[in-house]
C-alpha cells in the first residue's frame, strides 16, 4: 500500500492545496475552468488508475491464481475505482483545481495561457508534454542515481561523527 499512496501523492497535494483568500469572480472561475479542460487536467488521475489496475493485476498474478478467478480480480479493481473517484475523480478534483489556479494566476493570465494553449504552438506543446516530462524525470533519475553512492557515504560519515562516543 506504500507504493499506492505514493502515487497518490501528487494528486492529492493537488487536492488539498488550494486555499483563496478571496474568492475568485465567475469569469475568472470560468477562465479557470477553461484552461483546465483545454490542458486536459481530467486526465490527471489517470495514471493513479493504471497503477492501481496493475497493482491488483500484480497481486493476482503472484497468488497464482487461476484463470477461472478472473472475475474475482476484476471485481476488485472495479471496487478500486469507485474508490479512487470518491477520493481523486474529475468531479472531486475539478473545483479544487479551480480554486488552486485562480489563485494562482489572475483572470488576465489564465486568459494569455488559454490563448496559448489554444495557439498551434501550445497545441504541439500539450501534445509533446507527457513525453517530455516522462524523459526528463527518467534524466533525473538517473543523474540522482549517480549520487547516491556520495550521499550514502555522506550520510554514513555524518551518522559516525553523530554517534555516542564508546568509552
Amino acid at each position: 500500500m506504500p507504493r499506492f499512496i505514493s502515487l497518490c501523492a501528487g494528486a492529492v497535494l493537488l487536492a488539498v492545496l488550494g486555499s483563496p483568500v478571496l474568492a475568485a469572480s465567475d469569469s475568472h472561475t470560468a477562465d479557470a475552468e477553461r484552461f483546465l479542460k483545454l490542458t486536459n487536467a481530467d486526465r490527471l488521475a489517470v495514471p493513479v488508475y493504471a497503477q492501481v489496475q496493475q497493482l491488483f493485476a500484480q497481486r493476482f498474478a503472484e497468488a497464482k491464481a487461476p484463470e477461472s478467478k478472473q472475475a474475482t480480480l476484476e471485481r476488485y479493481q472495479a471496487q478500486a475505482n469507485a474508490a479512487l473517484d470518491k477520493a481523486v475523480g474529475w468531479d472531486k478534483l475539478r473545483p479544487e483545481l479551480v480554486v488552486l489556479y485562480t489563485s494562482q494566476f489572475s483572470e488576465k493570465e489564465l486568459e494569455g495561457l488559454i490563448e496559448f494553449y489554444e495557439s498551434s504552438l501550445g497545441k504541439k506543446m500539450l501534445e509533446r508534454l507527457p513525453e517530455l516530462n516522462a524523459r526528463s524525470a527518467q534524466l533525473a533519475q538517473a543523474r540522482l542515481e549517480a549520487a547516491a553512492p556520495e550521499v550514502n557515504r555522506l550520510l554514513g560519515e555524518m551518522s559516525a561523527e553523530l554517534a555516542p562516543k564508546q568509552p
